[in-house]
């Protein structure tokens, strides 16, 4: 009974959002009212869930693993979690209003946000294959759902079933990846895995394993060629919930990534390095150049993604603490970027109907000087312009990959950064050079103005120290995270 004990304490945020997540879905049921009411109710209790948790989790210190070894806490999830539950509260408070405005603010939003937030923290946790598997399906399901959430929109509900089907593709290669690494190993916990493949040549089995289980994590965090859903679901879905597959489940995404990696295979760096450098490359191109020809802002979002998802896993690729440290840095960054960028697509409408067209932010310099000045520094920031923190971010994994003697593959990124830049400036060139056409509005409330200043101004913030996030300490609490999965 201590040892169960102690197994509930040492994952207790996860138990805390699993209970949260139940009593608010029987309060959006028996509540009265209409749909929108229970929405109002349900909502403001989901985010004071979400923070609480997430003020919580940076109280617990030191590594304890639970259940039989499946579930780890640490320095490196505790990093994690901290950014997915305040980013996943920060998208469900911004996404209120056009919830609103739109006829979309039902409770069973809110509770599948949890429960996709519960599945991330698990997966940042899991130190089990199928412990990884069930937290990667919890927050898939999730998600599969609110993509389609708009049932009225041919275009939501195309999004829900392109990502359920391809999702359920991508969890057959994983599983299959998972039952070779298995049949080599004998175990599914990491550390027992890294015992059996350490300091020794891969056999051909294990490496095909290894191979399809990449693919399977390649595909939940958008990189190229497992990309395919990322475009249209990015453009289908309702924007609060575009905002929401930007953020949070990216930083899980990456942070799975770097312990699946690192934890079991660190002994056969050498044979996933060569995988990881080629999907970096392949993200880092294909955002690049299919970024170029995009009209519509979300698409061009989604391509962006891609791309800096493979800038961050250049730093992954680099392996050890350093590289490992600069993945979680640039994570950082990405995060706070496109906070700000969605906190100002939410808010911009056109006639009544939501600007999505890039051509809509033509002359926005005239009309509300103070956002386009906003979303320029988020757009040079993205395109990694010095001195803002965008540029900071691909300056440390490029560096972790010189240091790992990958140069060639810093020089890969810079010239796939220096090309994606187009379509960052082409927005800003529009805002300042081209004649306004109608107005656009700013409907959204002060909280969104809010947003995207702090946001431009925390990537202005790293001219000062010269360091990113400096006084925040983003990079010690990453070099903190990195030794911790490291060790």
């Amino acid at each position: 009974m201590n040892n169960f004990s102690n197994d509930l304490l040492a994952a207790a945020p996860e138990v805390a959002l699993a209970i949260g997540a139940m009593v608010l879905l029987m309060v959006g049921v028996f509540v009265g009212g209409s749909e929108e009411r229970k929405g109002r109710v349900v909502l403001p209790m989901a985010l004071a869930l979400l923070l609480a948790v997430g003020f919580v989790v940076p109280r617990f210190d030191g590594a304890q693993s639970a259940f039989n070894g499946l579930f780890i806490t640490d320095d490196f999830s505790r990093f994690a979690k901290v950014l997915i539950l305040f980013s996943a509260a920060i998208m469900l408070f911004l996404g209120t209003d056009y919830l609103r405005r739109n006829n979309l603010l039902k409770f069973e939003y809110s509770v599948l946000i949890i429960f996709a937030t519960l599945g991330m923290c698990m997966m940042v946790s899991a130190n089990d294959l199928i412990a990884l598997y069930m937290g990667l399906e919890l927050q898939a399901l999730s998600l599969y759902v609110i993509a389609a959430f708009r049932r009225d929109s041919t275009r939501s509900t195309e999004a829900g079933l392109k990502y359920f089907v391809l999702g359920a593709l991508s969890s057959g290669l994983l599983l299959y990846g998972a039952s070779l690494i298995y049949g080599y190993a004998g175990t599914t916990q990491f550390d027992r895995i890294a015992v059996a493949v350490s300091d020794t040549d891969a056999p051909l089995g294990l490496l095909f394993g290894l191979a399809f289980f990449i693919a399977g994590l390649a595909f939940k965090i958008s990189a190229a060629p497992f990309h395919m859903w990322t475009p249209d679901v990015y453009e289908g879905a309702p924007t609060p919930v575009t905002a929401f597959f930007a953020t949070a489940p990216k930083i899980a995404a990456g942070a799975l990534f770097a312990r699946a990696m690192i934890e079991p295979f660190n002994g056969i760096q050498a044979d996933w390095q060569q995988i990881l450098a080629f999907l970096a490359i392949c993200s880092m191109f294909l955002g690049a150049f299919a970024g170029i020809g995009q009209t519509n802002i979300k698409r061009l979002m989604a391509y962006s993604s891609i791309g800096h998802m493979g800038f961050a896993l250049v730093g992954l690729t680099a392996g050890g603490e350093q590289g490992v440290q600069a993945m979680l840095v640039y994570l950082s960054i990405y995060l706070v970027m496109n906070i700000g960028v969605f906190a100002f697509l939410l808010t911009v409408t056109r006639n009544g109907v939501q600007a999505t067209q890039i051509v809509d932010f033509a002359g926005l310099a005239k009309t509300n000087p103070a956002s386009a000045a906003a979303v320029a520094v988020l757009m040079f920031s993205l395109a990694g312009i010095p001195p803002l923190a965008g540029f900071f971010g691909k300056f440390f994994v490029f560096g972790a990959a010189v240091d790992a003697g990958l140069g060639w593959l810093a020089v890969a990124g810079v010239i796939a950064s220096v090309i994606s830049a187009y379509y960052y400036l082409r927005i800003v060139k529009l805002m300042y050079f081209d004649e306004p056409g109608e107005p656009l509005e700013i409907v959204g409330g002060i909280e969104h103005r809010i947003a995207w200043g702090v946001a431009a101004l925390l990537m202005l913030f790293a001219v000062a120290p010269f360091e990113p996030f400096n006084g925040l300490g983003a990079p010690e609490a990453a070099a903190k995270a990195a030794e911790a999965l490291l060790n």
